[in-house]
Parts: C-alpha cells; structure tokens; sequence
C-alpha cells in the first residue's frame, strides 16, 4: 500500500470516528441550526416593558407582532441576550430557585419605576409552510415583586 493511500485511509478513519460519536453532525452543520434543526419548533425569550399591569389580556399568548413595539433591549440594561434567551426558552421547571436566578439577571431593583414581563417567545411551521410566532408571558417584575403567569403556572 502506498504512502498516499495510507494517510487517505487513516484520514477518513479519523473523519468516521468522529462524526459517528456525534449522531452525524459534522461541524460545519452542527453549528447552523439551519442545517441541522431546520423545520424544527425553536423557544427564545424577550422581555416586554409593561406600562399598565390592568390590561385583561396581559397573561394571554399573542403574536410576537402584537408587542414588538414593547420589546425591551436587554443590552441596554447589561443583560446578556443569550443567556437570558437560552435561561428562558430551557428552563421546564419553574421552581423558586429558577425564578429568583431570573429576577437577580434582570437586577430590576435597579428600576424602581419600571414592570417587566419576561415572556417565551415560541416559533413553528404551519401546515400551509409558514411560520407562526407566539409571545407567551412568563413573569411579571416589578421592583419589589414577581407575579407568574396564572394561566400557566398554579397559584402556591
């Protein structure tokens, strides 16, 4: 066997070895999610700037076009969009620990005058191939207080 087919063969041993250990991502794929979970329902996390808390439709899931223009920019406030996106959209049970981790990112004691809605923001296809977001409210924080979602979460 000569050289060449011998490193050819090693080389390709090597690239089995590792894409057969990670379910068949190979990495210039695993890391697009348009590659590899095209299609797939995806969970991100906004933060809306409430100004009235009496509205009969704060707890109801809406289309993300109905608060855009309520959208907070987290940078602003030195939250990091990531981690507040992944903590919110990750998270499946929302005990007191995981809830106060949440309020302590928003650090909201900082702004006394302001009431944020942390709210999920979920993303899917629809038979008719088009994609329909929702914005579900999660927790209300004011300074002093977080209120969840009682549509979602039973009242302790």
């Amino acid at each position: 066997m000569s050289t060449h087919k011998r490193i050819i063969g090693i080389v390709l041993l090597i690239n089995i070895l590792l894409v057969s250990t990670h379910r068949g991502e190979f990495w210039p794929f695993s890391i697009f999610p348009m590659f590899s979970q095209a299609g797939n329902p995806w969970s991100r996390g906004v933060v809306e700037n409430v100004q009235d808390t009496t509205r009969a439709n704060l707890w109801e899931t809406k289309s993300i076009d109905k608060i855009d223009n309520r959208i907070l920019a987290l940078e602003k406030y030195g939250i990091h969009e990531i981690d507040y996106a992944n903590y919110i959209s990750k998270t499946k049970d929302w005990n007191t620990k995981k809830i106060n981790g949440l309020r302590s990112t928003f650090q909201i004691a900082d702004y006394p005058d302001q009431m944020w809605l942390a709210t999920r923001v979920v993303g899917s296809l629809t038979e008719k191939d088009s994609v329909e977001i929702k914005a579900i409210p999660m927790f209300l924080f004011t300074a002093d207080t977080t209120i969840k979602n009682p549509n979602l979460f039973s009242q302790n």
